[in-house]
């Protein structure tokens, strides 16, 4: 078994897999203030309660977008899961070949997107991702990684409203029945999920055109995914485990055997 971690802004979501076959995953929340035994004790009672024998765990592979976090988490795999982990960056093989004027620039997540959906759909395609922020990531039909766009996320946009707007409520992210909302409530509804589904559409489109690609694929990935995309009419699949599935192939594509 072998367990990956993506660690993002505003979550840590862990995958367990068993081969090629994921057992189990668990979403916690990102907390810049816990410390290796805080995260060591929260993951060994998730462990725990899903039947996890973590003595089997192979090895472990983590992307992080939130550097201050990566050696604390590295610190309670040593110490809880008796491994080193593997870190998505320099040296490791993704097997993406990075058309980006610096690649040390890209997040290891769109990175890991990448491999995952170049591995599962094939080029051309764009992933787009509902994380903290909106990332869109666009591969060739060669496989080739040749950037994207980035825009605020929905979460932030949306407390954004709330802190700035004296007026405006802090809201549930969910679908209204109209696009003219009859309240405050309704209203913010509307303009967020009616407005980040054209968005997404709109720069898909000007994406299709820089291509040159009508049978360009679009896959969505991210907690929020499933609400937008569903009013979205560019969205071909929507993944909400892509991000794992990347991190378990460079696992593989990284990993060293003992004889």
């Amino acid at each position: 078994m072998i367990l990956v971690v993506d660690i993002g802004n505003t979550n840590i979501v862990l995958g367990m897999y068993e081969g090629s076959e994921l057992l189990h995953h668990f979403r916690i929340s990102t907390s810049r203030q816990a410390t290796s035994d805080e995260y060591g004790v929260m993951i060994y009672n998730l462990f725990r309660m899903s039947g996890v024998d973590a003595d089997k765990i192979e090895g472990v592979m983590i992307s992080s977008v939130v550097p201050p976090i990566v050696g604390v988490i590295e610190q309670m795999c040593r110490t809880y899961l008796k491994k080193t982990p593997l870190i998505v960056g320099p040296g490791i093989k993704t097997g993406l070949n990075l058309r980006y004027e610096n690649p040390r620039e890209i997040g290891a997540d769109r990175i890991v997107n990448a491999v995952a959906a170049v591995e599962l759909y094939g080029g051309p395609l764009v992933v787009v991702d509902f994380g903290t922020a909106t990332t869109f990531d666009c591969i060739d039909a060669q496989g080739n990684y040749l950037g994207g766009a980035i825009v605020p996320g929905i979460g932030i946009s949306t407390e954004a409203l709330y802190q700035r707007a004296s007026k405006l409520p802090r809201i549930e992210l969910e679908k209204p029945k109209k696009v003219i909302g009859r309240n405050t409530v309704h209203a913010m509804q509307a303009g967020i999920i009616y407005g980040y589904a054209g968005q997404v559409d709109g720069i898909v489109k000007r994406i299709r055109k820089e291509m040159d690609a009508e049978d360009l694929k679009v896959v969505a990935t991210g907690g929020l995914a499933p609400l937008i995309c569903a009013e979205t009419e560019s969205v071909h699949e929507v993944n909400a485990l892509l991000t794992l599935e990347g991190l378990r192939l460079i696992y593989k594509r990284n990993r060293i055997v003992k004889a």
